[in-house]
């Protein structure tokens, strides 16, 4: 292994007020003593929570956003969290410390602006960063898309023939100065050369972006960084021989610039596979395998294996015999207790959740037990102390079979005739905006300073009002709101025998958008009816039909932390015989359409096209099961958003929805090179709702001529890309009607 120099002394860093005395940081050694740099810490993480324990990320952001509060605010709040964060994590007794791992909305757009690739569009704007996140009156925001196979939405990279790359390392060096102010010595973390252009498509511009990564190399080091983290979750995924090559080229380039600090090459969601023998053939020091999806790696005795056996995707104590079994196998220089991936996909603490049952309690380790379990199977790992046993497997419950339904022609034929619908018909995809009142009653329901009675009441009126909102606009299939919804998961959870919620576990999505995703720990069913209520009443309320509302059994389960003695598999299966009871009430309400969302079943595709099969197998028979036991004149609508969905588009026609509404807008309309002979009816989004921005009747009605000229009208349906919940209703109703106009002079011209 290589020696690295001694960095420069502390008092020389440009921060002035950097700690002098080297027993002050978390290295007690100190980054002076040479021998500490031919080693890692013996425990680490690849990344940690963000949003805060509180959400205060979350709020500081809406509040910037709404002029309430200042730029300088928004960066005070982000400066406390990551303070909290090193001294939560040092007092864990955790040895290695991450930085860079915070955003203030992702990391994907973070390593846009440290590599200077902002779109030209974006650099006029008031501020850049937000404007490409979130899109102002007149910019559309970036694309966005599922990060792998995860509920969390990264921004796409737009690279160019004309994007210079420029590094602004300004961020990570803050950070590492901030670090050691606090007395913490940090391991920045970046992410990697190859997983950024992968994203971006343009991989052929990796000479000029190594260009940047080498200037952060020695700018770190420069700042006394001793290591540094590249990410590159892309190489657990089917590579080409070209990207292979690209990765031992970016490797051997990086690893042979002198005087660098020490370079950990992280992995995870995955096995890294032949990836591994290349990078293990370049000059890096280290290299993290994730050993809860992947598999033990060959020998590298000149390596550092930073050996991930503690799950950062679920929240389960970790069985500490297999987990000790699997750090014991490792053959490398030197073996680093560490997560599977960033703790980023869980909550903060199990500790707050003091109504969950203490049976199930005892079982759960969200980010901070995590972390415990990492310093404690360090430990472990020098002294040989004996573990627990993993539980025993379950055995699934028997199911009913999956019912058939007639062919599409019959039952579009029986739905024509039926519902009586114009060309080109206008929906939306569910929820209306959340308004704080709404979410205020709710919370004071569950304190108990509500009556369930008032509380049933206010549901019914903002259900009221989002019919005649939609009636006055002219929408031709209308929805109820779905105002009584937390979320369109946990409140299912909420309902379903073998659920349990938390109160306070909330995970990112994107932005400021956090859920909770519920925890299934025991056989699903459902125990009584769940929407039926609410939209028969909102039925009664008008003659356009509205759609019953319900999430798909794939989605509840990707958005649910699964149960860790099943198949995932036949956790899904048992969901969807819970929703096909819900579907089949639904219809002996009188509800015509019903929705059956699946926004997950691309999400959940695994990242090797060899286990890709199967999986769309399961998925797709679980979803007939939950929606084919109804009539032919019942519709069944299905919705998918950010998700890259074109690549699975077979399969979506394989769920035998009537209607399948998709993102598109976001995407720039890519789902449309692919939906020629698409069976069934299709509504690619002609605007996205994740920008507060209203598009005009012009944009949306070029949204829709792209459609018509890839699909026949007959099969063409009109709406958002996805729920209107994050809106108000100022910008809804603006938006909606522009896209009811333009509808109406698509179906002109018919």
């Amino acid at each position: 292994m290589r020696t690295f120099p001694a960095p420069q002394d502390p008092s020389a860093l440009s921060n002035p007020t950097g700690h002098q005395d080297p027993s002050a940081l978390s290295n007690p050694t100190g980054p002076q003593d040479p021998s500490a740099l031919r080693t890692f810490p013996a425990s680490t993480v690849l990344g940690y929570p963000r949003i805060g324990p509180d959400r205060e990320l979350k709020r500081a952001l809406e509040a910037y956003w709404d002029g309430r509060a200042g730029r300088a605010d928004l960066e005070a709040t982000g400066a406390e969290l990551r303070a909290r964060t090193w001294q939560r994590l040092h007092a864990l007794g955790l040895d290695g410390l991450p930085s860079n791992t915070f955003s203030l909305y992702d990391q994907v757009l973070d390593t846009i602006v440290l590599l200077g690739a902002t779109p030209a569009r974006y650099l006029d704007a008031d501020d850049p960063y937000f404007a490409m996140a979130r899109g102002t009156a007149d910019l559309a925001p970036l694309r966005m898309t599922k990060w792998f196979d995860t509920n969390y939405h990264h921004l796409v990279p737009e690279i160019g023939g004309d994007t210079v790359f420029k590094l602004d390392a300004s961020k990570p060096i803050s950070e590492v100065r901030q670090a050691l102010e606090l007395g913490f010595e940090t391991r920045p973390v970046i992410l990697g050369p190859v997983t950024f252009l992968l994203l971006a498509g343009a991989l052929e511009r990796l000479d000029e972006v190594l260009d940047c990564y080498e200037e952060l190399l020695a700018a770190l080091a420069a700042e006394g960084v001793t290591w540094v983290q590249l990410d590159e979750p892309a190489l657990v995924g089917d590579r080409t021989p070209r990207e292979l090559a690209a990765v031992r080229a970016a490797y051997d380039r990086l690893g042979a610039q002198a005087g660098r600090p020490g370079l950990l090459v992280a992995s995870y969601f995955g096995d890294l596979g032949e990836a591994f023998g290349v990078l293990a053939a370049t000059p890096v020091e280290a290299i993290a395998v994730d050993l809860v999806r992947g598999v033990v790696p060959p020998p590298a005795p000149d390596k550092i294996i930073v050996a991930g056996v503690v799950s950062g995707r679920d929240i389960w104590r970790t069985h500490t015999d297999r987990a000790l079994g699997l750090l014991r196998s490792v053959k490398a220089a030197q073996v680093v207790v560490s997560t599977s991936c960033s703790l980023q996909h869980v909550p903060y603490t199990v500790a707050v959740e003091t109504s969950l049952e203490p049976g199930l309690w005892e079982r759960l380790a969200f980010a901070e037990e995590k972390v415990a379990e990492v310093a404690a199977l360090s430990r472990l790992l020098t002294t040989g102390r004996p573990g627990s046993p993993p539980p025993a497997t379950a055995a699934p419950a028997p199911l009913p079979p999956v019912a058939a339904r007639s062919p599409y022609p019959v039952r579009a034929a029986a739905q024509a005739a039926h519902l009586d619908l114009p060309p080109l018909p206008t929906t939306t995809i569910g929820s209306f905006p959340q308004l704080g009142q709404l979410r205020a009653a709710r919370a004071a329901v569950t304190s108990g300073s509500l009556a369930e009675s008032d509380y049933d009441k206010l549901v019914e009126q903002e259900i009221e009002h989002a019919i005649r909102v939609q009636e006055r606009l002219g929408l031709d299939v209308l929805v109820h709101g779905e105002p009584e919804r937390n979320d369109m998961v946990q409140y299912f959870a909420e309902h379903l025998d073998g659920f349990a919620v938390t109160r306070h576990g909330w995970v990112q999505s994107y932005g400021s958008r956090c859920t909770r995703p519920p925890i299934i720990h025991g056989d699903v069913s459902r125990p009584a009816p769940i929407t039926v209520r609410w939209a028969r009443y909102a039925q009664s309320l008008t003659d356009k039909p509205v759609k019953g509302m319900l999430t798909g059994p794939v989605t509840i389960v990707a958005w649910s932390f699964d149960r860790d003695d099943l198949p995932l598999a036949a956790v899904t299966h048992q969901v969807a015989a819970a929703i096909a009871d819900e579907v089949a009430d639904l219809e002996a309400a009188g509800i015509s359409i019903i929705q059956v969302d699946e926004p997950a079943l691309r999400e959940l595709l695994p990242l090797r096209a060899a286990d890709q099969p199967a999986y769309l197998e399961w998925s797709v028979a679980a979803y007939r099961r939950a929606t084919s036991g109804v009539s032919d004149r019942t519709q069944i609508h299905t919705h998918l958003c950010y998700s890259d969905a074109q690549e699975i588009l077979s399969a979506i026609d394989g769920l035998d929805a009537d209607v399948t509404t998709i993102e598109s807008a976001r995407s720039g309309a890519r789902i449309l090179g692919g939906v020629q002979g698409f069976g069934r009816g299709l509504g690619p989004g002609v605007y996205d709702i994740h920008s507060p921005r209203v598009p005009s009747v012009e944009e949306i009605a070029g949204s829709l001529r792209a459609t018509l000229d890839a699909l026949p009208a007959v099969q063409v349906w009109v709406n958002p890309d996805c729920g209107l919940k994050t809106r108000t209703y100022a910008q809804v109703e603006a938006a909606l009607g522009n896209l009811v106009e333009a509808a109406r002079e698509a179906r002109a011209g018919l």
